[in-house]
């Protein structure tokens, strides 16, 4: 038996909402699209689990967090997905994929085609074990990529109030995750390997205010070293973390956020893979022009730098999932996927955002004693990437137009005076053409023309969306 749909979205997560309100927006028929997860819950927005649903009181539950209400937009519920004919083929694995025959076969045995697909697979937590560390069985031993994972780590969380816990993984996770376990009564320590935290985006500089600021909350770090082995009590409960470098920590649980990997492996033989993920086109089409990829899973053409990329961030899913829909369903209108890369984090009172890419000189500005600082990148004497910590709405939104128009810099003592006050000033609008600020900052023309345009519009939206969802976390 099977079944038949135009446009089936392989995966259940925030693309595959995002996408499924852009295909009823751009008048797609009922029965046309349906959605295949092998979660059992329609899609949500992953940023809660980290965030409002790990709260003590008043967490967020669904339906609350839905998609899309993250970019403040409709909530896709069971219901709204039912009232636009689309099909929800929810807890269902797909085993195999025939891309040349366009077919999909589920565990259950059903195959069901397609004539367009987008997949949107996302990617999967890496486990202890692939790095030799036996463990991850343990009844309090957490991950956080779903919302199967989130509803365990808040049981595990209630029976170890009061208790310790050793969060392994000083990135975005391991950082969400060890406030989140502050904010619920736990002793914290984190263990990581790099020497500071979120190694892959913070300066020294920005990680130690971040690491001081977590100190002062009673989290511990220990860093230069990795998990060696648990010991365990006759139940298989780990009592006790044991490090690389001997170190021996008590922990009533244990929290693990060592990176992720881009679920590929249905299409590695049929698609042409780059950068860990499926590689695509300025429209999210694959090798495969029936096939299209988005979010975590796909490898795409970053146009202002120039290089291909693979992004594992919520809007990059948000807005990858929109452009492979309208590329699509209107392709002599859709240009090629222009975007800014974005970044975000709201832990505890703090609030950081980041635009672009983060090689080159750095040049840091603000007060770091008042948590009102941040940070540009200069490479090539382009200003190519901006941080900011302690922004207003509007102070973000200079940031991203700064960072889009990517301006250049001859005197990078100049910009470290001029500080937030260079994207306040001169982030407004495109220049017209090469100006001198008087202090050796010299602007010129965007590099592409439209840059100066729908890509400036595009930045300002993320951020004023980011901002939006960081005053309202505490619902979902």
């Amino acid at each position: 038996m099977g079944r038949a749909f135009v446009y089936v979205i392989l995966g259940g997560g925030v693309a595959a909402g995002y996408a499924a309100l852009e295909f009823t927006r751009k008048g797609i028929n009922p029965g046309d699209l349906c959605i295949i997860s092998e979660e059992t819950v329609a899609p949500y927005e992953r940023p809660a689990l980290s965030k409002g649903f790990l709260l003590p009181k008043d967490p967020a539950r669904l339906p609350s967090f839905h998609t899309c209400v993250g970019s403040n937009d409709e909530r896709l519920t069971p219901k709204w997905y039912k009232d636009h004919g689309i099909e929800l083929v929810l807890g269902t694995r797909v085993k195999s994929a025939d891309l040349r025959r366009q077919t999909l076969l589920t565990a259950a045995g059903e195959t069901i085609s397609y004539m367009t697909l987008i997949i949107a697979t996302g990617a999967r937590a890496l486990k202890l074990e692939e790095f030799g560390v036996m463990g991850s069985d343990a009844q309090n031993v957490c991950y956080l990529r779903d919302l199967e994972d989130a509803t365990r780590m808040v049981d595990v969380m209630q029976s170890s109030t009061g208790g310790s816990a050793v969060v392994i993984g000083g990135g975005y996770i391991g950082m969400e995750c060890a406030a989140a376990l502050v904010t619920n009564n736990i002793a914290v320590t984190m263990v990581f390997p790099e020497e500071h935290c979120m190694a892959r985006l913070f300066t020294p500089e920005i990680a130690a205010f971040y690491e001081e600021y977590y100190k002062s909350k009673g989290v511990k770090f220990i860093k230069g070293t990795v998990l060696s082995s648990f010991e365990r009590d006759p139940d298989q409960k780990v009592t006790s973390v044991m490090l690389k470098d001997g170190t021996k920590l008590k922990a009533d649980m244990v929290v693990v956020g060592i990176g992720i990997r881009a679920n590929t492996s249905l299409f590695e033989d049929q698609l042409v893979m780059d950068k860990g993920g499926i590689k695509v086109n300025g429209q999210m089409q694959t090798s495969n022009s029936s096939v299209y990829a988005v979010g975590d899973v796909a490898s795409f053409p970053l146009k202002l730098f120039g290089e291909i990329r693979r992004l594992e961030h919520v809007d990059s899913a948000r807005q990858s999932a929109k452009h492979a829909v309208n590329a699509i369903l209107r392709p002599d209108e859709t240009s090629d996927f222009d975007y800014l890369p974005f970044f975000y984090s709201r832990v505890f009172t703090l609030s950081w955002q980041f635009y672009g890419d983060n090689r080159g000189e750095v040049v840091h500005f603000g007060n770091f004693k008042t948590g009102h600082f941040g940070a540009y990148w200069v490479n090539k004497g382009r200003l190519v990437g901006a941080f900011l910590e302690g922004g207003t709405k509007e102070e973000y939104q200079a940031i991203a137009r700064a960072t889009r128009m990517q301006p250049l810099i001859k005197d990078t003592g100049e910009l470290a005076k001029q500080g937030l006050n260079f994207a306040t000033l001169h982030g407004q609008q495109p220049p017209a053409s090469t100006a001198t600020t008087g202090g050796g900052l010299v602007l010129e023309k965007p590099l592409y023309a439209f840059h100066a345009t729908a890509g400036v519009l595009v930045a300002v939206s993320i951020a004023v969306v980011a901002y939006w969802y960081g005053r309202h976390r505490k619902r979902w």
